[in-house]
């Protein structure tokens, strides 16, 4: 007995200390400008719960800037580190490195550390305090050092990559606001200090006290005052008259004024090429059924197809090279990406169904599904609260269900008023939505009696559909009720349809161009429309796809035609400027590095992440495309749009869930 409760007590010892961090020094050095900043304050920050940090340990910078902090014993668990800094050269001058879950032991923290960690967490910054879900947390953290590396203080590798330096202006906006942030510890006077906290006070916010402040209010809302900013930019660094470099400690910088200042990033390889329909997991991991496979020279008339891929939640590529993942008999996916608690649902363009775990694994073989080799092309995949999935056929004007995500209990369900069925959202009371692709309606019924269903009008071509939070269905249309539509033939193949609709949208525009070419709808649980001819966002929407509701319940648009997203203002929805109204536009975001837009989702971080679907329409439609452009009719990367929404609950199963 003595023994076993000697090796019991070891054993206990052994666990504990496996969970304790011992003492760890972090040495580093606070520098603005290039220049070391003494006499600053500096803390270490622990995120260990979702209301407040705590405070591990002070210390206070030296006449080189250096500082050196030796944390205590501390408890593992994902929690995330990070320091800010106050004073030195000015009172107003605070700034902020996110230093990730584990953190280096040398760091410098300066203006580009502050602005790379508060753009990526946005959602979660109170002054010093940063809190929240911690998932959201851990994803915030890990995209730092995409933008800046935290122990150098020097640009991130991802930002470095030339398909992010030179295609666009997230470098040269992230040096402007770091220089902003140079400018009022070194150059800037009262006036100019007051005018910066006006122009990045948020709305209906309070006046910041500090840059670390004023720098969470432009990440939060990065659209707001992006002259007046740009302006007080231009007036710390004035142009030379002779048109040389401007003073600023940091270049690239921003030559024009910005239309916002928001900082993306785009990613590539895993076999990313002509993303459709994108999902993120319970990890926070970013899936998608890809078009064409990468590299391939594919269209609508000829095509091979694409596999699905995986990103980890810092964009890393962790699905295979050029395929990305396989199986199953899968061969090109169109809005055919689905999401449960731990699987993912593929739905081919070659009418076969896949299902993996999140390593990409198959689970089971193409026979195992009861209607194999009797399917058309599969759009759009709807998972329920309960487990439920429901897949759109959209060539055979079906579905498909499985109840509880069972494969060997499902069935092909036929449901009145189906017209090339595309896109799919289950509400809380378990009513199936589906838009139909190739009319001008959406299809409602109860889940477990199909015969019950009923239509509700929406624009022409209706595609993605999302559930907010009160139950109201947002449901994106390619077109306006009063535009022609087109007419595709029953048992048209999906790119065959895309063909079709493409070149009959170009011909209408052709002979009147100023057309509206998209449109929103909502209808309400009860079926009533408050705008029954659909929400333009003051004409924004230009051929709407894919819809994404985040968790202030504000609705974002993958706005195809317009190369951009949308952010419009939901249902009542708070914190916008006064007078905003329901179907408003907020904002457009628009990139060198985006394309046209298929889709837009939201992670528990708050970042809204864009799926580029098409990129030169000739080499999308043409049966002989020009050589240099054949390899370009698919869209290249998916793009992160860091923290500008509220964070949402993954996988999205029903109407949309905070985390």
């Amino acid at each position: 007995m003595r023994v076993s409760a000697a090796v019991a007590t070891l054993v206990l010892a052994v666990m504990s200390v496996s969970q304790i961090a011992v003492a760890h020094e972090i040495k580093g050095k606070v520098m603005v400008g290039g220049q070391p900043v003494s006499g600053a304050a500096v803390t270490l920050w622990q995120t260990a719960s979702r209301d407040s940090p705590e405070s591990l340990a002070t210390a206070s910078t030296d006449s080189s800037g250096g500082f050196s902090i030796r944390k205590g014993a501390h408890k593992a668990g994902g929690d995330v580190f990070y320091l800010t800094t106050k004073g030195g050269s000015s009172d107003t001058l605070a700034l902020m490195s996110v230093l990730g879950t584990d953190h280096p032991s040398s760091v410098v923290v300066n203006e580009l550390t502050t602005v790379a960690s508060v753009f990526t967490s946005a959602r979660f910054i109170d002054g010093t305090a940063i809190s929240g879900n911690p998932l959201g947390l851990r994803i915030a953290a890990g995209n730092v050092p995409n933008l800046v590396d935290p122990v150098t203080g020097t640009w991130g590798k991802v930002l470095l990559d030339p398909i992010n330096s030179t295609e666009n202006t997230t470098l040269a906006r992230l040096n402007t606001l770091g220089s902003m942030i140079t400018a009022i510890g070194t150059v800037a006077d009262d006036a100019w200090r007051a005018d910066f906290f006006k122009a990045s006070t948020p709305a209906g916010g309070t006046t910041p006290k500090d840059t670390l402040e004023a720098m969470a209010g432009i990440a939060r809302a990065p659209w707001a005052n992006p002259e007046v900013l740009y302006g007080l930019f231009d007036k710390a660094y004035p142009q030379p008259e002779d048109g040389s470099r401007r003073s600023a400690p940091f270049v690239p910088y921003l030559a024009y004024t910005p239309p916002d200042f928001a900082l993306m990033l785009k990613f590539a390889g895993g076999g990313v090429y002509s993303p459709g329909k994108l999902q993120v997991d319970a990890s926070g991991n970013i899936w998608s059924g890809q078009n064409w496979m990468a590299g391939s020279q594919s269209g609508v008339i000829h095509g091979i197809g694409g596999g699905t891929v995986k990103l980890a939640p810092d964009g890393t590529a962790l699905s295979p090279p050029i395929t990305g993942f396989t199986g199953m008999g899968v061969d090109g996916i169109g809005w055919g990406t689905g999401m449960a608690l731990d699987k993912v649902w593929i739905g081919g363009l070659n009418g076969t169904i896949g299902v993996m775990d999140f390593d990409g694994r198959s689970i089971g073989k193409e026979s195992d599904f009861p209607m194999a080799g009797k399917i058309g092309n599969l759009m759009g995949l709807g998972t329920a609260a309960n487990g439920d999935v429901w897949i759109a056929d959209g060539t055979k004007n079906s579905l498909l269900h499985f109840p509880g995500g069972r494969v060997k209990d499902g069935k092909v369900v036929e449901v009145k008023d189906l017209k090339s069925p595309f896109g799919i959202a289950i509400d809380a009371q378990n009513r199936v939505w589906v838009s139909n692709a190739a009319s001008d309606t959406v299809v409602r019924f109860p889940a477990d009696d199909p015969s019950k269903a009923e239509s509700f009008r929406a624009g022409i071509s209706p595609r993605g559909v999302a559930v907010d939070s009160k139950g109201n269905l947002w449901v994106g249309s390619n077109q306006s009720l009063d535009f022609p539509p087109p007419k595709i033939p029953d048992g048209t193949s999906i790119m065959e349809g895309f063909e079709i609709a493409l070149k009959h949208m170009l011909t209408v525009l052709a002979k009147n161009p100023k057309m509206t070419t998209g449109v929103l709808n909502m209808i309400r649980p009860d079926g009533t429309q408050p705008a029954p001819t659909g929400f333009t966002g003051n004409n924004a929407i230009n051929v709407a796809w894919g819809v994404s509701i985040d968790g202030n319940d504000d609705v974002w648009v993958g706005n195809f035609w317009g190369r951009g997203v949308v952010l419009m203002a939901g249902d009542d929805t708070k914190g916008h400027p006064a007078g905003t109204k329901t179907g408003d536009a907020i904002h457009v975001f628009q990139s060198g590095s985006i394309q046209m837009v298929t889709d837009v989702v939201i992670d528990p971080a708050g970042n809204a992440w864009v799926a580029n679907n098409w990129e030169v329409i000739e080499g999308v439609v043409s049966s002989d495309p020009p050589r240099p452009i054949s390899t370009k009719g698919g869209g290249s990367g998916i793009v992160v749009i860091y923290g500008v929404a509220a964070p949402v609950k993954t996988p999205v199963m029903g109407q949309m869930q905070q985390p």
